[in-house]
């Protein structure tokens, strides 16, 4: 499939975007650029102009506890039709005279990154300032996975961690939103395990034997929520997840989003300790990912579903069997999505019916 640029679909606002340059309601979307799989290469330039937020995936350490984190082109070997670097250069500067945020992702499925020390506290900030700064980049998207972020033994407070790993990741990013300022462009993209899962079980439990790994995510985004711009959780590859109504709710249809997404909307107490409430985000913060076709992920929500899910956060209408605890976010930030590849693989339907609908929206 060729790949094609859109003109854009939208006329200019009349009234000026919100701090951040974002749109009220956006669409996030991330671009392989530095491997291949099945969907294809796509350049930077070819990306259309739909897509509010580019993250581009990834930056991964050169081993998991140095800090050191790496990023580059994919290679010609495996991309044929990739840019060369000042092509690469060239098209994200064009997206930003558009308007539009381009992030550096850090980790993802294979690049586990673990701060265990200073060191590789301070190599991380070092690296990933030299990888903004190369080539002008809005700012950094954390999708930590696997092993990445897990809890030692005892930290069960997730308001005053002491597990190196979190307490040397939050140091590193104040650190760069610190050096970067106000238009720094913060987002997460977690898999409900280290976030939602936090509402029953956090780290190793107050017996240990649980997994420390559970509702890890929780302290780096309390201490960062007034930097965040976007969490997006990933609302697929995940098992099933009790809800703030205490029913377990599974992945695949608009509920799962609807539960999953009130969840950082309400606020949860955390183990189930009403007394260690983990407090809502602002929904200007909140978005939900959600795989741009079933070869992206499991989890796949056709356009209605997802619509559905979002028509109940923002307007509190089409939510089916869960009334949120949140009430209704016309703040709603948008929609996430693995990948823009595969989007465009499948003939953009996750861009061409949410783009239009998320501008639709109050």
């Amino acid at each position: 499939m060729s790949p094609t640029t859109p003109p854009p679909t939208t006329p200019p606002p009349t009234t000026p975007p919100p701090v951040g340059g974002l749109p009220k309601h956006a669409l996030i979307g991330y671009l392989h650029a530095s491997f291949a799989n099945g969907s294809g290469y796509l350049r930077m330039a070819d990306v259309p102009a739909e897509w509010d937020i580019i993250n581009l995936a990834f930056g991964e350490p050169t081993s998991v506890t140095s800090g050191d984190i790496r990023f580059q082109l994919c290679p010609v070997s495996e991309c044929p039709s990739v840019e060369t670097e000042a092509e690469f250069i060239a098209a994200i500067r064009a997206k930003q005279q558009q308007g539009k945020k381009v992030l550096i992702s850090i980790g993802g499925q294979n690049g586990q990154v673990q701060l265990t020390t200073t060191a590789a506290r301070d190599a991380f900030v070092r690296s990933v300032g030299a990888i903004i700064d190369r080539y002008g980049l809005d700012g950094l998207d954390i999708d930590f996975e696997g092993h990445s972020l897990s809890l030692n033994t005892g930290d069960t407070d997730f308001k005053n961690p002491t597990t190196p790993v979190i307490v040397n990741l939050i140091s590193a990013v104040r650190t760069l939103k610190q050096r970067y300022g106000a238009d720094f462009v913060l987002t997460m993209a977690p898999e409900t395990f280290f976030v939602q899962l936090g509402y029953q079980y956090y780290g190793s439990g107050p017996w240990g034997g649980q997994d420390p790994r559970a509702g890890s995510y929780l302290p780096v985004i309390h201490a960062l929520r007034n930097d965040i711009t976007v969490l997006h959780v990933q609302d697929y590859n995940s098992g099933p997840i009790m809800g703030l109504d205490n029913q377990y709710h599974t992945m695949g249809g608009a509920d799962f989003h609807i539960a999953m997404t009130d969840m950082l909307l309400a606020g949860f107490p955390v183990a189930g300790n009403t007394a260690n409430v983990f407090p809502p985000l602002r929904p200007d913060q909140v978005a939900f990912g959600t795989p741009a076709s079933t070869s992206a992920g499991n989890g796949y929500v056709a356009p209605p579903g997802v619509q559905a899910a979002v028509n109940c956060l923002v307007r509190g209408a089409s939510c089916g069997g869960y009334a949120p605890r949140s009430g209704t976010s016309p703040g709603f930030r948008g929609l996430m999505t693995w990948s823009i590849n595969w989007d465009r693989y499948y003939g953009w339907e996750f861009k061409n019916n949410h783009e239009p609908f998320l501008n639709a929206l109050p």
